[in-house]
């Protein structure tokens, strides 16, 4: 959520950043403006009766103890009705605040500079491209049919216990994904980020702060009964930690890792580019989470791109990153870099990572803050970033390392998995 603070004073700049995201907040954001200013005013006429009420009851108290009852007695009649006034104001001021926030709530971050123009992902921009794309021999097929084939994932049998989307892993399908889990927290702790694990249930605050909610309740799972959502990622209970938090900026960085299953909805999806695991409504990811101090989370930012990079050259996958544009980057995120990597069987690039800087837009919501050396207080930033999700890795894998005699495991793996080959 942007800061009424900084919305009021760079008003323009606001809606100039916004426009990048092909929005024209112009109203939006002067109907924020106009509620701050109402709820402004009104917690001053509140103030200032709450003043005069006080200086009442100290007037009031002067005269019942000089025997002047009948003069106290017409301060206390003023007195009553100040206090019916002070509760219409407090009604008004809640009321605006309330609005205020939804208001707030509708607004998106704002890009950086240097997130490019556009509106859809084919303006994004590539930056990165590592790994030569594997020549296959004939007859190569798609990783459901490999799955299919070597009875490793199973789709159908996932279906009838769940519905689409919930694939059941098998054998050695099973013990390739435990693998990817164990390797990918692994190297994100050798990299210094703690391992925590985290429910996979959040409330609604949580939801809030993170920016799922009020926007994304259409792909979460809800728990009507008891009012909790199923995590679409780590990020949120990650994140949440931190939730009604001060630091102490000795604490800074913070960098957690976790493993979940996540759970979206993912409505409307449908088509050959989502067979098999190319979307799941249920599926594996190891995520980074790091608290930031503002002047050091851009640095923090290349620095986690680089460890997704590292990762994915040791396994050798052919691999771009692109940096989104305005039109295609997620509501709270001020800069992203998208990682996809190359389906040979596909002939196409499958997203297998979102690393994000969301700059104080979490921690506004989350009232994540830290008290600098000179004892003022500040919000955080904070990131995060897949490593990785596993479903298109996984995919990656069994189509560019398939071979006549079956799907050879990446030499990182072959530790973790027990096993050199799939057949």
């Amino acid at each position: 959520m942007l800061q009424i603070a900084y919305i009021r004073e760079n008003q323009e700049k606001v809606v100039k950043a916004l426009a990048k995201r092909n929005l024209d907040a112009a109203e939006m954001i002067q109907n924020a403006i106009n509620l701050d200013e109402e709820r402004r005013s009104t917690q001053v006429e509140l103030d200032n009766i709450l003043a005069e009420s006080n200086k009442l009851s100290k007037e009031i108290g002067d005269l019942m103890r000089n025997g002047e009852k009948s003069k106290a007695e017409i301060l206390k009649e003023k007195t009553a009705q100040l206090k019916d006034k002070t509760a219409d104001l407090k009604e008004r001021l809640q009321t605006v605040t309330n609005d205020l926030t939804n208001q707030l709530y509708q607004i998106p971050n704002t890009p950086t500079d240097i997130v490019p123009e556009g509106k859809t992902p084919e303006d994004n921009l590539t930056v990165f491209e590592q790994g030569e794309i594997p020549v296959l021999a004939e007859g190569a097929l798609p990783h459901w049919e490999l799955a299919k084939k070597y009875d490793i994932i199973d789709f159908e049998l996932g279906a009838k216990i769940t519905g689409a989307g919930f694939p059941v892993y098998k054998g050695k399908g099973a013990k390739l994904q435990r693998a990817l889990i164990s390797y990918f927290l692994d190297k994100n702790t050798e990299a210094g980020y703690n391992e925590v694990q985290v429910p996979h249930l959040i409330n609604e605050a949580s939801g809030f702060g993170t920016g799922q909610l009020p926007d994304k309740e259409g792909q979460m799972y809800h728990a009507v009964a008891d009012d909790l959502y199923l995590i679409p990622t780590a990020e949120v209970p990650v994140t949440n930690l931190y939730r009604d938090v001060i630091l102490n900026e000795s604490e800074l960085p913070i960098c957690n890792t976790a493993y979940t299953p996540c759970f979206r909805r993912e409505a409307g999806s449908y088509g050959a580019h989502v067979r098999g695991l190319n979307r799941l409504h249920q599926f594996d990811k190891v995520e980074i989470v790091r608290i930031e101090h503002p002047e050091k989370s851009y640095e923090a930012l290349d620095g986690m791109v680089e460890h997704v990079k590292n990762i994915l050259n040791e396994l050798k996958l052919p691999y771009r990153i692109l940096r989104l544009c305005g039109g295609d980057m997620g509501f709270t995120s001020a800069l992203t870099y998208d990682f996809e990597v190359f389906s040979t069987a596909q002939d196409r690039w499958l997203e297998i990572s979102s690393v994000s800087n969301f700059e104080t837009f979490q921690a506004n919501r989350l009232k994540l803050r830290f008290k600098g050396k000179d004892g003022k207080t500040q919000l955080a930033h904070t990131l995060n970033g897949s490593s990785l999700a596993l479903p298109r890795v996984l995919a990656g894998i069994l189509e560019n390392y398939q071979t006549p005699e079956g799907i050879a495991i990446p030499d990182v793996l072959k530790p973790y998995c027990g096993f050199d080959r799939i057949d």
